[in-house]
Order: C-alpha cells, then structure tokens, then sequence
C-alpha cells in the first residue's frame, strides 16, 4: 500500500532551481517502491466531467506567462498508462482523454521526483466546484487503488497570486500565511478531517491563503484517499513570504 502525498508545488521558476525542496521530493520518492504508474491530481486542472488523461505518450503543457525562455523548453517525456487509464476510468466514471498533457502542477514535482522519466504518469481532473466534501469523496473513490499507484495531490497550502512579489524569495513568511499554515500543520497531524473540510469557517485568515481554493483541493483528495489519523508534515518553509512549500505524506 502506497502513501498518499499532497505536495504544494510553488512557482514555476522552481523548476531551474530545486535547490532544496527538489532534493526533498527525490529523497521521498527514492523511500518508496516503484508505483505501476503515478496519478497526480493538480490544481490547475478542473473539469465539470472528471477525466482522465490517457495518452501513451503526454505531453508537457507549459501553462504560464511571462517567465525565463528556459522553462518553455524545459520537457518532461513520462509515459502515459493509456491501458491503466481506461481500467480506472470505469471504475470512476471518468471520460478518458488522450489529448491532454501534463501541467506545470503535475510535471515539476514529478522531474525531481523520478528525474529519468521512467515511471508511468496519469493525471486527474479536479471537480469544478469548489466543495471541499466533493473532492474527498473523489478521494474516497481512489482509496482502493493505493496497492497499485502512488497518489499525488499537486496544489499549495497556501496560494495567494495577489501577494506575488511583495517580498524575496527568502523573506520571513508574512503572518498571516504562518497562522494559517501552522493551523494546518495542527490539523493534518491530529487527523481532525472535519476541520479541515471545514476551514474555510475554522482556519485563520483564509482569504488572505486562498482566495480561490484550487490550489488547496488536492489535499481533499489526499484526506478521502488516505482515511488515516494524522499525517507527517514535511517542511519545506515558505517563499516569498506567502507560499508554503510544505509536503504532507500520509501513510
């Protein structure tokens, strides 16, 4: 049985400079048995028809604006799992699509992860709506398939695009996100799923984190997929004083 992660994948530009986290993410994939394939649910996919992409060959999507030249080159050549994708397809009812490729939430972490781009990639629509509930059954739906696959929620726990560039890459967390991210940590480790699927009511300053909550819906997925009592935080800070980094390994 596989861990589920959720892991907050920052900005695009960490993909030239992993530094750290990017060595993180390599240690905790190399801590694992090699998945039949790996399915990433990504915050910057949203469908109101869930789908499943199911390409033998995706491609990668550079879905952003206005960033150095190397990125737009940058490729991540996984395979797809086109016969894996239509099993769990049905299982969802899911339609498949073989034209979608790998967004920057999905590539990026996946690159420091499993660097050779040797192990199979699905990637899952989210639900468009916005309901934590929803997206936890969705998770419930993939509790099942963690003897097979290794299940990655991609978003951020904290995401507000608003506060982008108010301050360095390495500034002091702004302290709001530190209230909001340390009430998070609190919650995932004690396991008070209840809580979490409420927090837009419970948590501290959460239209300052998630003004939309795209970026905060995978790691519904991961609670409904895991159904464990707590889960180890790994802290990987926060950048531009706004963006927490943390990844959440629940076993």
């Amino acid at each position: 049985m596989f861990p589920v992660l959720f892991i907050s994948h920052g900005a695009p530009t960490l993909a030239l400079d992993p530094g750290a986290i990017g060595q993180a993410w390599h240690s905790l994939a190399s801590s694992l048995p090699r998945p039949e394939a790996v399915l990433v649910v990504s915050a910057h996919w949203q469908e109101n028809q869930l789908r499943l992409t199911s390409a033998a060959h995706p491609h990668t999507i550079h879905d952003f604006y206005g960033f150095p030249q190397a990125l737009y080159r940058m490729n991540y050549p996984a395979p797809g799992a086109p016969e894996l994708a239509h099993e769990l397809s049905k299982d969802l009812a899911a339609e498949t699509d073989s034209e979608r490729g790998l967004d920057h939430g999905v590539w990026i972490p996946l690159m420091q992860m499993y660097p050779n781009a040797d192990v199979p990639v699905l990637a899952l629509s989210l639900p468009s709506s916005p309901d934590p509930v929803q997206t936890y059954t969705l998770g419930q739906m993939l509790r099942r398939w963690r003897s097979r696959l290794l299940i990655i929620g991609s978003g951020g726990l904290t995401h507000n695009l608003r506060l982008f560039g108010r301050a360095d890459i390495d500034a002091l967390p702004f302290e709001p996100t530190q209230r909001f991210r340390l009430w998070m940590h609190q919650q995932l480790q004690q396991g008070n799923h209840s809580k979490l699927l409420d927090y837009q009511q419970a948590a501290p300053d959460v239209a300052m984190n998630h003004p939309s909550n795209e970026h905060l819906l995978p790691l519904f997925v991961c609670l409904g997929a895991s159904h464990v009592q707590g889960a180890q935080i790994i802290d990987l800070g926060v950048q531009y004083g706004m963006l927490a980094m943390d990844t959440v390994v629940f076993s």
